[in-house]
Order: structure tokens, then C-alpha cells, then sequence
């Protein structure tokens, strides 16, 4: 695409500057009406078709990559819902039982991925910029795009659509690893295993307590809450970011983001949590970083 648009604007340029070059020419009218049907022909019909002929053998071939077509085997179909100003991400096809988390998307490389997508508010856009094509995510209605990571690596996604004020602010983590690497990570987000890990640490009972109180009825932690308004935290401790891409996911990252939430990220549903002390959500923050797998 871009060498096509590169021989476009020369060409162009070389048009226009030729038009501009001082000449004294005389024509008769039936030499002018000549001149005019070869800008007419070569200009209105020979050079789009040609062009667009051009661009459809190249894009027909890369946009039939990325349909959802039948395979010999199913592929894998990995959910991906879009929020203000966050991203739901969804693996129906995990042994064990759905797995669902937030905000960080992770696919086996090598082999092609069916993604389903939707939005849950309004209309936004999923966009892997080096993997493939944006497409919208509408609500009301699952569209589906194939795209494949040739190998392992780390990718940046981005809502293409504008979609409310938090639009600059929601980024996706993608991170394409081997089969093996993605099996084991679906097995470990098993709601057995993540139930196991939110409760057994009794060190942070009034951290859960807390939760329970403040949290549970908005967002999930397997084996304590089933929130499914905000993001899915069971497994929060082990993502790279924080707000959709706001802030990087270190030690006392989360406290930070629970009490300057509306500054980092101004706008985001979360209400402020002034009648809530810093110590609890020091003890909160502390404990979720925790969520691990």
C-alpha cells in the first residue's frame, strides 16, 4: 500500500508540474476535443480500473486470511469485548471451563486465531496493527476477524474507534507464545486454581473482607466475588498494566491506581474511594498484587 500511494503521488506531481510548464501552443477545436477524450479515458476509466485491479490482487488474497473460513481444524476462538475504557477477553474453548480476564490478551503464535468481538456500551474498534486488519466491535452483534502471530512476540493494541472520552487510554497487552506456553497458561487461570490462590494467604483476611465490602459487587475475584461490571481480577498480580495501558503493573501500582484512579485515568467508571482509609487500600492493593497464577 505504501509503494502503490509512493508511485501515485509521483506520478501526480510529474501531471502537475507538466501542467504548470509555460507553452505556446495552438490547437484547432477538433484537436482539443482529442487531447480531452485521451484525459478522459486514460484519466477517468484506464487509470482506476487499472489501479484498483492492482490493489484488489494484492488485498483480496491478505483480506481472505483474515475471514473466519472453514480449516481443517477448528481454530482457536479467543473473545474480545470492548468497554469504556476497557478490554474483556474471553477464552470459551479452555479445558476446565471458560477463563476470562482483562485488559491483557494472550495467543498461541504459529497458527490462526478466530476472534469474536463485540462491544458492551458503544461501538469500538479492535486493532493489533502488526498482526492484521482493524475491525469494529458493535454492540448487539459478534463480528470476527482471523489474524495469526507467525512467532512468538509482544504486540500493542489500541480501540481504533472513538469511543468517549477514555478513547486515548485504552491500550491491550497482546502476547503471542508457543502451544505449550498457552496451554499452561489456561490451566493456571482454571476458577479452581484462582479460587485457591485469593483465599489461602490468611495474612490478608481484612483485605478480602474489604473487598468483599467495596469491590465484590462490581468486579470478580474467583472464590470471593462474581462482580461483572468492572474487569475480572482473579488473576490481576500477573498483568503488565494497569487502566488499560496506564500504568505499568509494579509494587504498589494497584494501591496507587485505587486512590488516584479519576486522576490517571479521569472519566473511567470507578467511583472515587474518599470514604474508604489509605491503610485499607494500601491492604487491598497489597493483596491483589498478589493474584497471581
Amino acid at each position: 500500500m505504501l509503494g502503490f500511494a509512493t508511485i501515485v503521488l509521483i506520478g501526480v506531481t510529474v501531471v502537475w508540474l507538466y501542467a504548470f510548464k509555460p507553452r505556446n501552443v495552438e490547437r484547432t477545436p477538433a484537436q482539443e476535443r482529442r487531447i480531452a477524450r485521451r484525459w478522459i479515458i486514460g484519466g477517468g476509466l484506464v487509470l482506476p480500473i487499472t489501479s484498483v485491479t492492482a490493489l484488489l490482487m494484492f488485498g483480496v488474497p491478505a483480506g481472505q486470511r483474515m475471514l473466519p473460513l472453514p480449516l481443517g481444524e477448528p481454530p482457536e476462538v479467543i473473545e474480545v469485548i470492548g468497554h469504556q475504557w476497557w478490554w474483556e477477553v474471553r477464552y470459551p474453548g479452555a479445558e476446565g471451563g471458560e477463563v476470562v480476564t482483562a485488559n491483557q490478551l494472550v495467543m498461541p503464535a504459529g497458527e490462526p486465531v478466530d476472534f469474536h468481538v463485540s462491544g458492551a456500551d458503544v461501538i469500538h474498534a479492535f486493532w493489533v496493527p502488526r498482526l492484521g486488519g482493524k475491525i469494529d466491535m458493535l454492540p448487539g452483534r459478534v463480528n470476527k476477524i482471523r489474524l495469526e502471530a507467525d512467532e512468538p512476540a509482544v504486540f500493542g493494541a489500541q480501540c481504533a474507534e472513538l469511543c468517549g472520552v477514555g478513547h486515548a487510554h485504552m491500550h491491550l497487552y497482546v502476547e503471542a507464545v508457543p502451544r505449550e506456553a498457552f496451554d499452561a497458561w489456561l490451566a493456571a487461570r482454571q476458577d479452581a486454581e484462582l479460587s485457591e490462590l485469593a483465599t489461602q494467604d490468611t495474612t490478608h483476611d481484612g483485605a478480602r473482607e474489604a473487598f468483599a465490602t467495596h469491590c465484590a459487587s462490581c468486579h470478580q475475584v474467583a472464590g470471593v466475588s462474581q462482580g461483572d461490571v468492572g474487569p475480572n481480577l482473579s488473576d490481576i498480580g500477573s498483568r503488565t498494566m494497569l487502566g488499560a495501558g496506564v500504568m505499568a503493573m509494579e509494587e504498589g501500582a494497584v494501591s496507587q491506581w485505587l486512590q488516584q484512579h479519576q486522576t490517571l485515568k479521569p472519566g473511567n467508571k470507578m467511583p472515587a474511594h474518599d470514604d474508604i482509609d489509605k491503610d485499607t487500600l494500601d491492604a487491598l492493593g497489597a493483596w491483589l498484587e498478589t493474584l497471581t497464577p
